[in-house]
């Protein structure tokens, strides 16, 4: 499906190009984000994709900052309601497996190691560092996140490439990668909360 050509701002052409390219990656997987298929999905060249990206690699690296950021702050605001309002760390775990799963952060992320553009995974982890950062500064210093981020970030990838194979070898729910990642945020929160 090609957008009928208008004429775009530079920075207009760019944010299409990115949500064509999250489109493409939800829709076929990374391996679909290429330069050409997101020229044609917005009706733009292969050139001017290249003028704002460089490279495949360009492109890939812009939208895992755009959907890092996207992510992080989604993420962050459930973590800072479930903190602020004793809430169920549910919300702030179903977000980050949906992240890496449904919206194909995990499928990216992977993509682009086995494709030797380890690089491109710097915004991702910046913008989770960001976020900890954020988290910790934001009156919740003493306790630290680090390790429970660390831990929910790689149950979540893992869970989006292998979760539904493993559960079913293990005779397990699908859900159950989540279930765990529940549990332990709980146990850490209950564990590190100060005495009354």
């Amino acid at each position: 499906m090609s957008i009928i050509r208008k004429r775009l701002s530079p920075e207009e052409s760019r944010i299409a190009a990115l949500q064509a390219a999250r489109a493409l990656l939800i829709e076929a997987g990374p391996q679909a984000v290429t330069l050409k298929a997101v020229a044609g999905r917005i009706g733009r060249t292969h050139a001017n994709l290249l003028h704002h990206f460089g490279s495949a690699a360009g492109l890939q690296r812009a939208l895992a900052e755009s959907m890092a950021d996207t992510i992080t702050a989604t993420i962050g605001a459930a973590a800072m309601r479930a903190r602020e309002q004793g809430g169920d760390p549910g919300e702030v775990v179903d977000l980050t497996f949906d992240a890496f799963d449904k919206e194909g952060a995990g499928a990216l992320a992977s993509w682009m190691i086995l494709s030797g553009n380890e690089d491109a995974l710097d915004p991702i982890l910046e913008a989770i560092h960001r976020l900890v950062d954020d988290l910790s500064q934001a009156g919740h210093g003493d306790r630290p996140i680090h390790e429970d981020t660390l831990q929910l970030v790689l149950l979540a990838l893992g869970d989006a490439l292998m979760g539904g194979p493993m559960a079913k070898a293990l005779g397990l729910p699908r859900n159950s990668a989540r279930r765990i990642a529940v549990r332990s945020l709980a146990a850490s929160h209950a564990k590190r909360e100060p005495a009354e």
